[in-house]
């Protein structure tokens, strides 16, 4: 592997415990330099988790244990002033609620400045130009007559906007986006997918995108893991994911999504609700909603392992495809127009 395609971030076995209850069990991920990964799973899986563990923003009574590395850096036993040279300048985070986000009493300008003390040492009119170029980056019209502006002067998708724009201040090598596009109107939602892509193909950075939105997800993504129960089931590229789902749960997801266009299909809900971290089966814990569980599946948990197509999957009895698939294939080609 070259080192340009080399890993940037490395996860091994990372767990996270809340008052003794696992909620992450043994996360195994790599985020290749420049390449562009997405996140699935319903709420509670342990998306969010994962990263927020990684960056070492969990509150004190979490338990985190395993190692990750930033290009060999180990960030996991890491101090926090090493973590601070990290958090924005290597690695940049943007969440899905910007306006819970943005600081309500200071203006914009201020806001985005700041940032560019801290990572870049930039001050004065030299910041004041970057903030500038920045905000006209991400697609703030006027930026020179709104950079002194508070942030409830702007509408929801241009202080999501604003976010990146923070988040780009310290050129980071990795931008985790968790669920940007949740509090967004539908077309606003587009614009702001639009956004990422555009700024990954330009700035070169990698980019993590978190989401319940498959559709959003093969816009922005390359490659994907799906993860349930605080575990990853699933993981290969979009192509894989979109025409052949193996896994019963990522072919679940798919059932579950309305098509727009064809003729009319009943719906296929997934059964159940996920589980409560201190109630998982003692197997695999999708088994108690799964349609192919057997009773091998309820007392022995499947590892996540390499697959001849080159996907990885954690089930000992994965879906077989099937000719109706094809109608994913139309929803990943009509997502990517």
């Amino acid at each position: 592997m070259s080192a340009k395609t080399s890993s940037l971030v490395e996860m091994r076995d990372l767990k996270v415990a809340f008052d003794g209850v696992e909620v992450l069990h043994g996360i195994d991920l790599d985020v290749a330099h420049g390449e562009a990964l997405g996140l699935v799973g319903e709420s509670g899986c342990g998306k969010s988790v994962t990263w927020l563990a990684a960056l070492g923003l969990l509150p004190g009574k979490a338990s985190v244990t395993g190692t990750v590395r930033l290009e060999g850096q180990d960030l996991s036993a890491a101090p926090r002033t090493v973590l601070e040279t990290v958090r924005g300048k290597r690695i940049a985070m943007i969440f899905q609620d910007p306006s819970s986000s943005l600081n309500p009493v200071l203006r914009i300008g201020r806001q985005i400045t700041e940032a560019l003390a801290i990572h870049r040492g930039l001050t004065g009119a030299a910041a004041k130009a970057e903030a500038l170029r920045l905000m006209d980056m991400v697609g703030i019209p006027d930026p020179r007559r709104r950079f002194d502006q508070y942030a409830h002067e702007f509408s929801g998708g241009q202080c999501q906007r604003l976010m990146i724009a923070v988040a780009l201040a310290g050129e980071p090598e990795l931008l985790i986006a968790d669920e940007p596009t949740t509090a967004l109107d539908a077309t606003i939602q587009a614009q702001i997918l639009d956004l990422l892509g555009t700024l990954q193909a330009e700035t070169g950075m990698a980019l993590v995108f978190i989401s319940h939105d498959l559709g959003a997800v093969s816009q922005v993504c390359e490659r994907v893991c799906v993860m349930y129960a605080g575990r990853i089931v699933e993981q290969g590229t979009v192509d894989q994911l979109f025409s052949a789902p193996r896994h019963p749960y990522t072919r679940g997801l798919f059932d579950a999504i309305p098509r727009i266009d064809g003729p009319r299909r009943r719906l296929i809900p997934i059964p159940g609700t996920v589980p409560h971290p201190r109630e998982l089966p003692q197997g695999c814990a999708f088994s108690p909603r799964c349609p192919n569980a057997t009773r091998f599946c309820e007392t022995k948990r499947p590892r996540l392992l390499l697959q001849p197509d080159g996907r990885s999957l954690a089930c000992v009895h994965p879906v077989e495809p099937a000719a109706d698939d094809t109608h994913r294939t139309e929803i990943f080609e009509d997502t990517m127009q």
